[in-house]
């Protein structure tokens, strides 16, 4: 059995498992899906030597759940809840919203809107089911590369276990 063999077997496990215990609803992020999303998300970050927060919100941009991994910067928690908050309430990624933010950008000087929830670097990723946002993700406590690659990465986590 190759590598690739017993991938597809864990991806078809985890999926039953996820059926099993009702974890995705179409119209909603779940506790137990944003649980599931945030724990994949924190060992990524652990197996990378990091410390961060990890936060998922619902379409409103309301915290599902939060996690501050132990030694994760104080100031993250914020950051990250405002990172799932902006993907949620824009639709869209903080990294694509960055480049919309800059000077010069149609959208500079959002982030001094929402009583300055709106965050313009990247490490938020809007999760989508059936082509609608659902809720979004939020990570923060690396570089600004490594919350986008975290967030990025919990995307597709959502998109390929979570979602199926």
């Amino acid at each position: 059995m190759n590598a690739e063999d017993v991938e597809k077997i864990v991806r078809v496990s985890v999926r039953q498992a996820l059926a099993e215990s009702s974890i995705r609803n179409e119209k909603v992020v779940s506790l137990k899906a944003a649980d599931v999303l945030i724990e994949k998300v924190t060992q990524a970050a652990k197996e990378r030597g990091m410390r961060i927060v990890a936060a998922v919100a619902d379409a409103g941009g309301n915290p599902v759940a939060v996690r501050r991994m132990d030694g994760a910067y104080v100031a993250s928690y914020d950051i990250a809840l405002n990172k799932a908050y902006t993907s949620a309430a824009l639709k869209m990624s903080t990294a694509k919203l960055s480049k919309l933010a800059a000077p010069g950008g149609e959208l500079y000087g959002i982030q001094h809107t929402n009583g300055g929830k709106i965050v313009v670097f990247g490490g938020g990723e809007p999760l989508l089911f059936g082509g609608e946002v659902v809720g979004a993700l939020g990570v923060s406590g690396g570089t600004l590369k490594q919350d986008t690659e975290l967030a990025e990465e919990g995307k597709k986590v959502w998109e390929d276990i979570l979602c199926r």
